[in-house]
C-alpha cells in the first residue's frame, strides 16, 4: 500500500498546492482525512463520481472551524495524527485556534506542514497572491518566453505544484524521517516563492558561469537555441527537439539528411538563422511522419501531445502512466517503488462525505458525533 502506509495525516482543506501535497502523501499510502468547511458539505451534484481528481485518496469530514467545539474536533484529529497540513495565509491558523503552538503542545510528535505563497514572515507574508506572482518574485517567470515577447506563465506548475505542493510533501517526509531519531515533531514552512527559487538553481549556476544571460529567449534552454525548441509540422501540430549534447545533435543532422550543410552546434550568433532553417525543414512533414523518423532515437525527440493524446501514446500506456479511477482517467502515483507499490485508495470525496465513519474510526463515540452535529460543530 505504499511506503507511507501507517502514516496518519489531517489536511485542512485548501486550494492548489495543499491538496496536491495531500494527494501525493495519499498516493504513497498515507491515511488522509480532509477537514472541509461545513458550508462546503454537499451531496453529489450528478450521478457520476466527483471529478476533482486531485482530491483522490482521502476521506472528508465537514467541521465548523468557527465553532469552538468544531475547533476542538480538528485538534483531536491532530492529536492522533502524524501530520497536519494547512494552507492558510500567515497567521490565520493561529487566529482560528489550530496553529502549530497549540497542536504541538498537545501532540509533540506532530509534523505541522504549512503551505503559503510568501512564507510565514517577510514584508509580503500576509498579502494575497497566486502562482504567477510567486514565480515572478522568485525570478523564474522572467526567463520563460520567447525573445522580444512578454513572459509566459507555465500553467501553474512551477509555483503551486513543483515549488509548492511537492516541496511541502518533501519537507513533511524529511521531518517524519528526522522524528524517528529525535522523537519530536516540528513545523515545515513551505513557501512557493522559496520553492520556485530552488527550482531555478541550475539557471543561477549557468548565469554565474557567464553562459546564461537575462535576455529572454536567447539561451540554451529558453528557445534561444535551434536544437532546443518546439517546431510546427505540416499538419499544424508540433514536435519538440532537445539535441543539446554534440552526439545527439550529430544524430539529428544525420536523420534530417543535413550532414553536408554548415549548421554549427554552438555558434550562438547563428542560432536565429539556424532556427529558421529548422522551421523550414520541420514544416515540410506531418507530426506523424516525424515520429516515424525520429521517435525512439537519440536525437531527443517527442511529439507535443494534448492530454487526450497523452492518454493513448504507446509509451504511456505501456508504463500505465495514466490510470482509471471510478471511470476517470488521471495521472497515476509517482514515483514508483520496487517493494511498496502505491495505489489510489479511493476516488475523490465529496465534502463531508465520510464525517460519521471517519470520526468514529478516529475515536469519537457515536453519541458525541450526534451531539456535535446538533450544536453545528460538524455538518
Amino acid at each position: 500500500m505504499g511506503p507511507l502506509e501507517g502514516v496518519k495525516v489531517v489536511e485542512i482543506a485548501g486550494i492548489g498546492p495543499g491538496p496536491f501535497c495531500a494527494m501525493m502523501l495519499a498516493d504513497m499510502g498515507a491515511e488522509l482525512v480532509r477537514v472541509d468547511r461545513v458550508d462546503r458539505a454537499e451531496m453529489p451534484t450528478h450521478d457520476g463520481p466527483n471529478l476533482d481528481v486531485m482530491g483522490r485518496g482521502r476521506r472528508s469530514v465537514a467541521v465548523n472551524l468557527k465553532n469552538p467545539e468544531g475547533v476542538e474536533v480538528a485538534l483531536r484529529l491532530a492529536d492522533r495524527a502524524d501530520v497536519l497540513l494547512e494552507g492558510f495565509r500567515a497567521g490565520v491558523a493561529e487566529r482560528i485556534g489550530i496553529g502549530p503552538d497549540v497542536c504541538l503542545e498537545r501532540n509533540p510528535r506532530l509534523v505541522y506542514g504549512r503551505m503559503t505563497g510568501w512564507g510565514q514572515e517577510g514584508p509580503l507574508a500576509k498579502a494575497s497572491g497566486h502562482d504567477i506572482n510567486y514565480i515572478a518574485l522568485a525570478g523564474a517567470l522572467h526567463g520563460i518566453g520567447r525573445a522580444g515577447e512578454r513572459p509566459v506563465p507555465p500553467l501553474n506548475l512551477v509555483g503551486d505544484f513543483g515549488g509548492g505542493g511537492m516541496l511541502l510533501a518533501f519537507g513533511i517526509v524529511c521531518a517524519l524521517y528526522e522524528r524517528e531519531r529525535s522523537g519530536r515533531g516540528q513545523v515545515v514552512d513551505a513557501a512557493m516563492v522559496d520553492g520556485a527559487a530552488a527550482l531555478m538553481t541550475l539557471i543561477h549556476g549557468l548565469r554565474h558561469m557567464g553562459i546564461w544571460t537575462d535576455q529572454r529567449g536567447e539561451n540554451l534552454l529558453d528557445t534561444g537555441a535551434h536544437f532546443y525548441d518546439v517546431y510546427e509540422t505540416a499538419d499544424g501540430k508540433y514536435i519538440s527537439i532537445g539535441a543539446i549534447e554534440p552526439q545527439f545533435y550529430a544524430e539529428l543532422l544525420q536523420r534530417l539528411e543535413l550532414e553536408g550543410e554548415d549548421l554549427p552546434h554552438t555558434d550562438r550568433a547563428r542560432w536565429p538563422e539556424l532556427k529558421e532553417r529548422f522551421e523550414e525543414i520541420f514544416k515540410a512533414r506531418t507530426r506523424e511522419e516525424w515520429c516515424e523518423i525520429l521517435e525512439g532515437t537519440d536525437v531527443c525527440f517527442a511529439p507535443v501531445l494534448s492530454i487526450p493524446e497523452a492518454y493513448e501514446h504507446p509509451h504511456n500506456r505501456a508504463r500505465k502512466t495514466f490510470v482509471e479511477v471510478a471511470g476517470t482517467l488521471q495521472p497515476g502515483p509517482a514515483p514508483r517503488f520496487s517493494r511498496t507499490a502505491c495505489q489510489i485508495r479511493r476516488p475523490p470525496a465529496w465534502p463531508g462525505e465520510h464525517t460519521d465513519e471517519t470520526l468514529a474510526d478516529w475515536g469519537f463515540p457515536s453519541e458525541e458525533i450526534s451531539r456535535l452535529r446538533k450544536i453545528g460543530a460538524i455538518a
